[in-house]
């Protein structure tokens, strides 16, 4: 199998693109990552419909805002020009990518500020937490999208690739921790937003490598800064997964041990459980259903339940 990979690999570095076909990517990638008016119109509109979503915790308006974001576009432009050594494309893309991305944080900052929500919703703290699963979406999205790009029959998959990895919703909730002054919300943001943008980046490039569209031996030392740039995230993101699994074996044992060691849940049926571990203490939220009403007595040990006929929704602090 490793022969197999390695002769595929020199196959596509006898393979390259005409010089022709390299001056036309590096042109079209040029008008891409241009910083206009139409690039800067779409960073506030996708931003502002991307704040409004994560606020009202929408997750289509939100996937709506992903797919009018233009930030992927001087992501690739940076990438290739990296790859050929053009530093002109390479510093027209970063700009672009810089000043998108303060731009959002700013906007985003200025609603959250405006708007003043005393909590935010599922949408908002779901990304806080980066994971390696993120880096794994991050570089099969970018190198989609790096493909894409010179393989016109799949253009139609950018929209796809643009919902997957997500840019701009990180950069909105980065502006919306520092609204409500929460650095641990804006760093765990921040990290996302950073994870996407070098997996986006490293892919690409290795897209643009297989494709014959730049020497190996030329792209080597770009190539090898993204990937340490990108392997240094691989501990914070390492530590969030492995948090993450511990804290789905402890919602587990939670769910079984109130199932089964619990007089008062062996009558009802848990619908969903939902655990904030952002907060301190975690809480837990527990959808039951009974047959019987839900009585005081039931309820006496949690904080707060809301009762609905038969339904009742429990509120519990780890």
């Amino acid at each position: 199998m490793i022969e197999n990979l390695r002769d595929r690999f020199k196959q596509s570095r006898r393979d390259r693109a005409e010089p022709t076909q390299v001056q036309q990517l590096v042109a079209d990638l040029q008008i891409e990552s241009k910083l206009d008016e139409i690039y800067l119109l779409l960073i506030v509109g996708s931003c502002a419909i991307a704040t409004f979503g994560l606020l009202s915790n929408s997750a289509a308006v939100i996937i709506g805002a992903m797919l009018v974001a233009p930030l992927m576009l001087p992501i690739r432009g940076l990438a290739l020009g990296a790859l050929v050594g053009n530093p002109a494309l390479f510093r027209q893309g970063a700009v672009s990518v810089v000043v998108g991305t303060l731009l959002a944080v700013l906007i985003s900052w200025l609603i959250g500020t405006f708007v003043a929500l005393p909590n935010y919703g599922s949408e908002v703290l779901a990304r806080s937490e980066p994971t390696l699963l993120d880096l794994g979406i991050a570089v099969a999205a970018g190198g989609i999208s790096g493909y894409a790009k010179v393989a016109p029959r799949l253009a139609g998959s950018l929209a796809g690739t643009a919902i997957a990895v997500a840019l701009m919703p990180p950069v909105c909730v980065v502006g919306l921790g520092l609204a409500a002054t929460d650095w641990s919300l804006s760093l765990g943001a921040s990290l996302l937003y950073l994870t996407n943008l070098l997996g986006i980046t490293l892919s690409c490039m290795v897209a643009f490598l297989i494709a014959g569209y730049a020497q190996f031996r030329h792209a080597r030392r770009a190539l090898g800064w993204a990937t340490v740039l990108t392997v240094l995230l691989l501990a914070p993101l390492g530590v969030s997964f492995a948090r993450l699994i511990q804290q789905a074996q402890l919602q587990t044992s939670l769910e079984q041990a109130l199932l089964n060691r619990t007089v008062a849940f062996q009558r009802m049926e848990l619908l969903r459980t939902k655990v904030n571990w952002l907060s301190d203490p975690p809480t837990v939220r527990l959808n039951v259903r009974s047959r019987e009403l839900v009585t005081p007595q039931t309820s006496k040990a949690f904080g707060t339940v809301y009762q609905p006929g038969n339904a009742a929704t429990f509120y519990a602090g780890l």
